[in-house]
């Protein structure tokens, strides 16, 4: 029974689809597979489609499926029941305004993926993305401080941290950094598990592949939810 991961947050360009498309592909790649039986579904449901965009410059080298479901609520709401799919990674729209999309996706969550860039402007919108929506929904969720660039110093990161401290919100160990590649990526049609083999490309793909492990090992909770059947149509790179 597939595992459904949703990332969310009210808040644009915070990263949600850089970090939807590489934890997919990162996630196909350590489960392992076919290109023509992938066991990950990365799922888009925002408007703006640049998850599909990002997946057709991939092509067939798209390491899991695809499928753009922005104005399909029916099937948005049948995700559990994609029983082919080991994983689906669901990407979100960054506003209010698509709210009853963002608690459709929630209520098929077993589990939720928080950006928050380490800057206090990211603050107030990610507050009230979890307490009116995210925390609502009764999935588990974490914070994941995402687009960190080194070269500033540290203040930033360390505010961020003392901030969801103060909340008291979960947050995953794994801090994602900020590189030139995760910007690129999309334009140049690749994904994290596609880098070329360097020593930069390494350090880029290690915070990706720490995530992966991160959301995999909370695999040994129970599902929130028990269906089984099929539901959304999907297809490899559009």
């Amino acid at each position: 029974m597939a595992r459904v991961h949703v990332i969310a947050n009210q808040k644009g360009g915070v990263g949600k689809t850089t970090v939807t498309v590489n934890l997919a592909a990162v996630v196909a790649d350590t489960l392992g597979g076919s290109l023509e039986e992938p066991q990950v579904l990365g799922v888009s449901t925002d408007p703006q489609a640049s998850m599909m965009e990002w997946a057709e410059r991939v092509g067939d080298a798209l390491p899991f499926d695809f499928a753009q479901c922005h104005d399909d609520p029916g099937s948005l709401s049948r995700l559990r029941q994609l029983d082919q799919y080991a994983h689906i990674f669901v990407d979100t729209p960054g506003s209010l305004e698509d709210e009853a999309i963002l608690q459709t996706v929630l209520a098929q969550a077993d589990d939720v993926i928080v950006p928050l860039e380490p800057e206090p402007m990211s603050f107030s919108p990610a507050a009230r993305s979890i307490q009116r929506v995210i925390a609502q929904s009764g999935a588990p969720w974490r914070v994941l401080l995402n687009n960190w660039d080194p070269r500033d110093g540290d203040a930033d990161l360390l505010q961020t941290k003392a901030y969801v401290a103060a909340q008291g919100w979960p947050t995953f160990n794994t801090v994602v950094r900020h590189y030139k590649l995760h910007t690129r990526a999309s334009a140049e049609g690749v994904t994290v598990v596609q880098f070329p083999k360097n020593r930069v490309a390494l350090e880029a793909r290690q915070d990706f592949f720490r995530l992966a492990l991160e959301v995999l090992g909370s695999d040994g909770q129970a599902p929130r939810h028990a269906q089984s059947g099929n539901a959304v149509t999907a297809s490899k790179g559009a």
